[in-house]
């Protein structure tokens, strides 16, 4: 068997059916899941918003995003409209545009997917 360098074979990195398991859980908000570092081109988060609970209104990167609603149900605010959010929803954000969060009663999750960005240095590092 020929040997391969770590990450390079295709594999499964998650089971979105665990992730969405958890919706709505007390404590878990943000980032609750990535995918595995390491040398890519491709970022992937998870994102949890407890019941009621939002990601306030802001200008996104200078990079498309989308995002595939795993679970819980929530509302996308963009600079024209609402749209309601529920699982097996797949959202394209295009870069710079205006976007808020806010999740239903019983929580939201939602997987974001886009290019891999470089970290920016801290301002006085």
């Amino acid at each position: 068997m020929t040997e391969v360098p770590d990450g390079t074979e295709p594999r499964i990195v998650a089971d979105t059916r665990d992730l969405a398991a958890r919706v709505g859980e007390p404590g878990e908000i943000g980032a609750v899941w990535n995918i595995p570092s390491g040398e890519r081109d491709l970022d992937a988060n998870v994102i949890a918003l407890p019941p009621g609970e939002g990601i306030a209104s802001h200008r996104g990167p200078a990079i498309d995003v989308l995002i595939h609603v795993v679970a819980g149900a929530g509302t996308l605010t963009t600079a024209t409209t609402d749209i309601a959010l529920s699982p097996g929803h797949v959202v394209w954000l295009p870069r710079g545009s205006r976007r808020a969060f806010t999740a239903g009663p019983g929580g939201l999750r939602y997987l974001t997917v886009h290019q891999h960005r470089t970290p920016r240095p801290l301002l006085g590092a």
